[in-house]
């Protein structure tokens, strides 16, 4: 594993948040809006959603090849996320873009987000937060896309990863999304439109 130092690992922005709250939302904004903001893409065990593409929105890999990114150190993070699927952030491109001098952006849930702070503490850790629980709930509900027993798996999950937000060095609100987006970037230290 590669030393970053301080000044590198500032600019390394962490964003998580609870499910549903948005963070896939609000990374597509930025990709589509400031494309000079280097986005981290994510391997995850989980099935394609409707709309998502391998290795834009994140890398769909097999356990076996999951298994084997754990063993050979090639994640920076990486958890098992509402009890089922693993996350995980591949370690080479971050360092690479680290490396070149350029601010990066992973988006994350809080199990990695505490995971790079113990490997990279001098990050900058945005919490996103939806304006209320009730409108996390209602968000959750209209993705359409868990069944009952997964949507409730994953609010017990959100109810827990809310009281953390005191963890991180700022708390953005989605309230509106182009707005979370300007404040993210921002706090990016970069111009925003």
């Amino acid at each position: 594993m590669a030393a970053h130092s301080p000044a590198a690992e500032s600019r390394l922005t962490v964003l998580a948040g609870p499910t549903a709250v948005g963070k896939g939302t609000v990374s597509a904004d930025i990709r589509r809006r400031y494309p000079q903001v280097w986005l981290s893409v994510s391997a995850t065990t989980r099935a394609p959603r409707p709309g998502e593409v391998d290795g834009v929105h994140y890398h769909f890999v097999s356990d076996a090849e999951f298994d084997r990114m754990v063993a050979e150190d090639e994640l920076l993070e990486w958890a098992v996320v509402h009890g089922r699927n693993r996350y995980g952030t591949p370690r080479g491109p971050v360092e690479a873009q680290l490396s070149s001098g350029q601010p990066a952006l992973l988006e994350i849930d809080l199990q990695g987000a505490r995971q790079v702070r113990r490997t990279m503490p001098h990050a900058h850790f945005v919490f996103l937060a939806p304006p209320s629980f009730e409108e996390l709930e209602r968000r959750l509900l209209g993705r359409g896309t868990e069944g009952p027993e997964e949507r409730e798996r994953r609010l017990r999950t959100a109810r827990e990863e809310l009281a953390a937000a005191g963890e991180f060095d700022d708390v953005v609100v989605n309230d509106v999304v182009t707005r979370a987006t300007d404040e993210l970037v921002s706090l990016m230290g970069l111009p925003t439109e």
